[in-house]
This record gives C-alpha cells, sequence and structure tokens, in this order.
C-alpha cells in the first residue's frame, strides 16, 4: 500500500499556535503556486482531492495536516510566489511559513516541489535558506517532467543535483509526474526513510520565538518570499 493512501485529514491552521502538540514526525509538503505541489501529493496518496487542486494559484491558505495510516503527518503548506494577495496577509504567512520550518519540533524533513521547467526560483533558493539552519533532509520533485523532452529533464535534474550538492549532503531530487505517475516509488523510499529513522532534534529555537529569516522585514536588503 502507498505511504500516503488512506491518509485523513486532521486539522487546519492560520497560525502557529493552531498547530497541534508536535508529537508524531511531520514531512513538509511546500512548493510556489502552480507548481503542482496538490498534484503531487494526490498522486502520491493516490486520490483526487487529498489537497485541494486548483486553477487559480494560492487557493492553499492554510498549514493542512493529515495522518498516514502507517504512522507520521503529511504537512502541506501553502503556496507561494504570486503577488495577488493583500501585504498583511503575505506578511502573515512569511512568518508562519518560516516559524514553522525553523521551529516545529517533529518536522522531519521538507518536500519541496519545483516546476521541472522553472526550477530553482528566487522563492525556492529562500525556502532552501530557511530550512537550512535545520539540518534536516530535503528531498525535491521536480514535478510536470512530461511536459519535457528527457534530454531536457535530465538537464534540469543534473542543474537541481549540483545546487543541492552545494548547500548540503542530505538534499536530494528527482524527476516526478503526476500525469504518469512517474517518480512515486522513488519519492515514497525517500519518506518512508525520513519517517522510519528521525533525525536528530532541530536546535532550540531563539528566544525571541523563531529565527528572522530572509524575507522577514527589520533587514535591509532581505528576501522576501511572495506567499498567497
Amino acid at each position: 500500500m502507498s505511504l500516503f493512501q488512506n491518509a485523513t485529514y486532521i486539522a487546519s491552521a492560520h497560525h502557529l499556535q493552531d498547530l497541534p502538540p508536535p508529537r508524531e514526525p511531520e514531512i513538509a509538503f511546500a512548493g510556489r503556486s502552480n507548481s503542482g505541489k496538490s498534484s503531487a501529493i494526490n498522486t502520491l496518496a493516490n486520490r483526487a482531492r487529498l489537497a485541494f487542486v486548483s486553477k487559480t494559484p494560492g487557493r492553499t491558505q492554510t498549514i493542512n495536516l493529515f495522518r498516514l495510516a502507517g504512522g507520521g503527518i503529511l504537512a502541506d503548506l501553502p503556496g507561494y510566489g504570486y503577488a495577488k494577495v493583500p501585504d498583511a496577509m503575505r506578511r502573515h504567512w512569511e512568518e508562519t511559513l518560516s516559524g514553522y520550518l525553523q521551529t516545529r519540533a517533529s518536522l522531519c524533513g521538507l518536500a519541496l516541489i519545483m516546476d521541472a521547467r522553472h526550477p530553482l526560483t528566487e522563492r525556492d533558493e529562500i525556502m532552501l535558506a530557511w530550512f537550512r539552519p535545520t539540518a534536516r533532509p530535503i528531498h525535491v520533485l521536480l514535478t510536470k517532467a512530461d511536459k519535457l523532452s528527457r534530454t531536457e529533464a535530465t538537464a534540469a535534474l543534473q542543474r537541481v543535483r549540483e545546487r543541492l550538492s552545494r548547500l548540503g549532503s542530505d538534499y536530494t531530487a528527482q524527476l516526478f509526474s503526476s500525469l504518469r505517475r512517474t517518480g512515486v516509488e522513488e519519492a515514497e523510499a525517500v519518506f518512508s526513510g525520513w519517517l522510519a529513522g528521525r533525525v536528530s532534534d532541530p536546535p532550540a529555537a531563539p528566544a525571541s520565538g523563531h529565527k528572522k529569516a530572509p524575507g522577514q522585514r527589520g533587514k535591509p536588503g532581505a528576501k522576501r518570499l511572495k506567499c498567497d
């Protein structure tokens, strides 16, 4: 049975304090709006609507948690990258996402979704920068790989793997297609390993609540992540 099959909804959180206590290991799924994140989750779960898929980018506005049948939690994070949201909402999600990624004690890894045709955008790099201090693993799913030729897909994968290799030894990447269901077994093997062999606890959060991440206000010239 698929790792994510029979996943059940637990809760949605608009603020970090709304999340349930961090007990079971969690795998966070994050990605640019319209990168195919929801489709990837649904493909892994072998379900049509576990995660909401919309033609309108930015429909996911909360952190949505799902319990996996074999143990563990899937956390579906709001998409980022589109500017068609109020500034107050964007600032809220900058702080919420960076706080979640940096301080959630039960988080055992990040599945970062990138469109294989447009990987490693500026905002993808910000997500990598936010998560890197946790020393947790990252696995990149290069979705919509079916829209590229084999040569183009291989080149995109090589480019991403080379970038990740410069950031950390525990960062990996693969090609993925929800349409053709390719890459499902490879992804499940990675995520199963995370849940079976949790790494040590992340560094303690700073006294202020969480470390100010790239993109938050207060630091001149800091890059900002545009969330939906």
